[in-house]
C-alpha cells in the first residue's frame, strides 16, 4: 500500500539553501564581467543595450527615493537629538572628525598624485577635453545652499538645498514641541515607508551589479583603462590606504576597538555602494549596519543621513586632490604649496557639493575653479569617472559608518559587545530585520 509523502517535508528535501547576499553580488559581478567581455569582443549590440538598460533601472530605481528619503531623514534625525545626551557636543565631534579624516585623506591623496604624476606620459592632450554643461563655484554653492521654492529641489535633485530645508524644519519642529509631533508622526512613518520601498530595490543590487560592470567593460573595455592606468592605480590605492589603513589606525587607537569586527559589521554596506556608486542609495543600508556596531539609534539616525550628504573621503578629498594634479599635469600648469593647500580647503569645506549622488563632477569642477585650472580637464576623466566612482563611493560609506563609531567609543556611549558580535549582514536577514524601526519616534 503506498502512502503519500508529506507536503512539507517534500518542499523542505528541495528547498535550495539559501545564498548569501554578498555571494549574490559577487556572482553578479562575475557575470557582468563575462556578459561585458562577450558584448565587447563579439560586437553584440543588443546585449550592450540589454546591459546598459538593467543597469541605469537599478541606479534610477535608487534615485526614485533620494530626495524624500533625505528630506525626512534629516528632519527626523534633527528633532531626535533632543533624546539624546550631550546632542550638541556629539553633533560637533562628529562635524570635527569629518572635517580631520577628510583632512587626511586628501594629504594621502596629494602624496600619491605628486609621487605617481599621474598625467604624464598618457598620451592625452587638452584637446581631448571638454568643458562641462554644468560647472560648480564657490558662488553658486554658497547662495545654491537656499532654494527658490520648495518644489524645484526634489524635482531637479540637488540634495544640498533639500538638506537645508529638512534642517530648517527639523529645528522649527524642535521649537514647536508637542504641536508639532502630528507631523514627525507623519514623516516618520513616510520614512519607514521609503526606507522599506528602497530595501525591495537593494535587494535587485546582484542584477544591477550584472548591469553596471557589464556594461562599463562593454562600453570602455580594458583599452581605456590602460590609458588612464596611473591615474585609476592612483585612486584605487589612495581609497584603499584610507579605508584599510587610516581608518583601522583610528578604530584601534582612538575607538580601542578591533578594526576586523567594523569591517565584518560594515561590509554589506560598503559593497553595496561599490556597485550602486549612490552613498545616499545606499544610507539605510549604513544606518542598520552602523546601529549594529552598537551605535546608539538615535545618534545614528542623526550622524548617517549627515555623513550620508557632507561626509565624501573618496569623491570629496582623494579624487579632486590626485585629479587636479592630474588636469595640471596634461595641461602644463605648475601647482605650488598654496595650490595644494587650497585643494585641502575645498575638500573640507566643499564637501557637501557632492551630494551623495553618483559621480563627483560638481566637487571637481569646484576644485578646478578655485585652482584656476581649465574646466575642460573634466571631459578628460568623464569616460574613466564609473570605474573609480565604485571604489569613491565604498571609501565614503565606510568612512559615514566609522565616525558615529568613533564618536560613540570617545563618549562611551558605544555597545561595545554588540560591536564585537556584529557580522551578520543586515541583507541577509532583511525580511525578519527590515519591519523594525529603523528611525526611533521622536518622543
Amino acid at each position: 500500500m503506498s502512502s503519500v509523502p508529506d507536503a512539507s517535508s517534500t518542499s523542505s528535501s528541495i528547498r535550495l539553501p539559501k545564498v548569501p547576499f554578498w555571494a549574490q553580488i559577487l556572482l553578479g559581478l562575475v557575470l557582468g564581467v563575462v556578459l561585458g567581455w562577450v558584448a565587447r569582443s563579439g560586437d553584440v549590440g543588443w546585449l550592450v543595450t540589454t546591459l546598459d538598460k538593467i543597469g541605469s533601472i537599478f541606479v534610477q530605481l535608487l534615485k526614485l527615493a533620494v530626495a524624500p528619503l533625505v528630506f525626512f531623514a534629516i528632519l527626523i534625525s534633527i528633532t531626535n537629538l533632543r533624546n539624546v545626551n550631550n546632542a550638541a557636543r556629539l553633533a560637533t565631534r562628529t562635524l570635527l572628525w569629518f572635517m580631520a579624516t577628510s583632512l587626511i585623506a586628501v594629504a594621502i591623496g596629494l602624496t600619491i598624485g605628486l609621487i605617481t604624476n599621474p598625467g604624464s606620459g598618457t598620451g592625452l592632450t587638452p584637446q581631448d577635453g571638454a568643458k562641462p554643461d554644468h560647472a560648480g563655484s564657490w558662488l553658486d554653492f554658497l547662495t545654491g545652499i537656499i532654494p527658490t521654492d520648495v518644489i524645484t529641489p526634489f524635482t531637479e535633485l540637488n540634495v544640498l538645498q533639500i538638506v537645508f530645508m529638512a534642517a530648517v524644519a527639523g529645528v522649527a519642529a524642535l521649537q514647536l514641541g508637542e504641536k508639532a509631533q502630528p507631523i514627525l508622526t507623519l514623516s516618520q512613518a513616510i520614512l519607514e515607508l521609503l526606507q522599506k520601498a528602497l530595501w525591495w530595490v537593494i535587494r535587485l543590487a546582484p542584477l544591477g551589479t550584472l548591469g553596471l560592470i557589464g556594461y562599463a567593460i562593454a562600453e570602455y573595455g580594458w583599452d581605456l583603462i590602460g590609458k588612464y592606468a596611473t591615474f585609476t592605480a592612483d585612486i584605487y590605492v589612495g581609497c584603499a590606504l584610507v579605508m584599510f589603513g587610516v581608518y583601522p589606525t583610528l578604530l584601534a587607537t582612538v575607538a580601542k576597538v578591533n578594526p576586523l569586527h567594523f569591517f565584518k559589521g560594515a561590509w554589506p554596506a560598503i559593497q553595496l555602494a561599490f556597485v550602486s556608486r549612490s552613498s545616499v542609495g545606499t544610507m539605510p543600508v549604513t544606518q542598520k549596519v552602523t546601529e549594529r556596531l552598537g551605535v546608539p539609534k538615535e545618534y545614528t539616525s542623526f550622524a548617517v543621513p549627515f555623513g550620508a550628504t557632507t561626509k565624501m573621503d573618496g569623491c570629496a578629498s582623494i579624487y579632486p586632490s590626485i585629479a587636479a594634479i592630474f588636469i595640471a599635469q596634461i595641461f602644463d600648469v605648475h601647482l605650488g604649496v598654496g595650490d595644494y593647500l587650497l585643494i585641502a580647503f575645498v575638500s573640507v569645506i566643499g564637501s557637501a557639493a557632492t551630494a551623495g549622488l553618483t559621480g563627483a563632477t560638481v566637487m571637481l569642477t569646484l576644485t578646478l575653479s578655485t585652482l584656476g585650472l581649465p574646466l575642460e580637464g573634466v571631459g578628460l576623466l568623464m569616460a574613466i569617472d564609473p570605474i573609480l566612482d565604485m571604489m569613491r563611493t565604498a571609501t565614503n560609506v565606510a568612512g559615514q559608518a566609522l565616525i558615529p563609531v568613533l564618536v560613540s567609543a570617545r563618549e562611551k556611549i558605544l555597545d561595545r559587545h554588540a560591536y564585537e558580535h556584529a557580522s551578520a549582514s543586515p541583507l541577509d536577514n532583511a525580511d525578519t530585520v527590515d519591519d523594525r524601526q529603523v528611525v526611533p519616534a521622536a518622543a
